[in-house]
């Protein structure tokens, strides 16, 4: 959008309202265009049921093709290749990391979901993946339908100068796309928190590269891209005091994330978990994970069928000898609480899912 494009985005999930899932350069669209959107679609779908996700994605693509945008960036929601997103071909496919999450859906271990991801591949289109080494499965299938594959620390990296700024080296060793190699030197830091942002910011760069030619976006709208991007509730770091940070992660790739996020910050006298999470997700991996960064850990039930009870939760912090425990009866109390005792040096944390950090943001902001 800072190069001058119209851009739709469709991501998932929402916080507050189903609008941020369809943005036009950065901004939700109206309650109307996704009305309308749903009543073309209900109109034309006939017979043909459709998930929650699939009315999601069409009306999103529909909105977009009205608006007339020059870029749609549309957001996978589950693995991939069955993924309501898949039914759009792409220009280039970007997986930024694989880890295990959704496996009763995509599989119980890191093959099975690369796989999964690996469906959004398009023959003779690039696709850009952020981890290295590859995942087997996600290369063989690049190579089995002829997708020219590009991955980090191989045809694309990045080199720190200090703590505010980095150079991107796109040096792409895939002769079918024909690429010249570029750097992009002197760029500011990404205004997303998170160590991992960096490889984020990464692998949307290399995507640019490869759509220069159709899409060409010079390094002043990059580093206005990198300044004012935001993604709320990604280790959003809220202003004032006590320091409040706000993160959806959910599984333990995310929960390793927030750790090394979390030992970056300042020291924090205290530092005071609110969580709560969904129980089809694995608590286990992410208590075992971050269990050494909270000094008091406050818990809260979900108001939903799939959130975990308080008792499941007391009993899974128990088992990893977590014991110093306070317990609400919502998400909204347990942060009213932290606020009220924390100090101005202390640390509070929100995390565990999507709707632990929408319930929160009523009361932290």
């Amino acid at each position: 959008a800072q190069a001058g494009y119209k851009v739709g985005t469709l991501t998932s999930p929402h916080l507050l309202r189903f609008n941020e899932r369809i943005a036009v350069n950065t901004q939700p669209v109206s309650d109307e265009a996704i009305v309308a959107a749903f009543e073309r679609i209900e109109a034309a779908r006939g017979n043909t049921s459709l998930t929650y996700f699939e009315f999601n994605t069409l009306a999103a693509v529909d909105i977009f093709l009205r608006e007339q945008v020059d870029v749609m960036i549309l957001e996978v929601g589950l693995g991939g290749r069955l993924d309501a997103v898949n039914i759009f071909d792409t220009d280039c496919a970007v997986v930024t990391s694989v880890d295990l999450d959704h496996q009763h859906y995509l599989g119980d271990t890191v093959e099975a979901v690369a796989f999964e991801k690996a469906g959004i591949f398009r023959t003779g289109k690039p696709a850009v993946c952020g981890q290295n080494p590859v995942p087997s499965s996600l290369q063989r299938h690049a190579e089995d339908i002829g997708a020219p594959l590009l991955w980090a620390k191989h045809d694309f990296s990045v080199s720190k100068l200090d703590n505010q700024q980095w150079n991107f080296h796109f040096t792409p060793q895939n002769a079918a796309l024909a690429l010249p190699a570029r750097n992009r030197n002197a760029l500011p830091m990404p205004a997303l928190r998170g160590g991992y942002q960096l490889n984020n910011a990464a692998c949307a760069l290399a995507a640019i590269e490869c759509l220069h030619q159709r899409l060409p976006v010079d390094v002043g709208a990059v580093k206005r891209g990198l300044l004012m991007a935001e993604n709320i509730g990604r280790f959003q770091v809220l202003p004032g005091r006590p320091l409040t940070v706000l993160d959806v992660g959910h599984n333990p790739h995310a929960a390793r994330a927030l750790r090394q996020s979390l030992i970056a910050l300042p020291f924090a006298e205290k530092r005071i978990a609110v969580f709560s999470m969904l129980s089809d997700k694995d608590i286990d991996g992410v208590l075992e994970i971050v269990r050494d960064q909270f000094d008091e850990w406050y818990l809260a039930p979900l108001d939903m069928p799939r959130g975990m009870t308080l008792a499941a939760l007391q009993e899974k912090c128990a088992a990893h000898g977590i014991d110093r425990i306070k317990t609400f009866e919502n998400v909204q109390a347990a942060c009213e609480s932290a606020l009220s005792v924390a100090g101005e040096n202390d640390r509070i944390v929100v995390f565990g899912s999507f709707h632990t950090v929408g319930e929160a943001m009523s009361v932290c902001h």
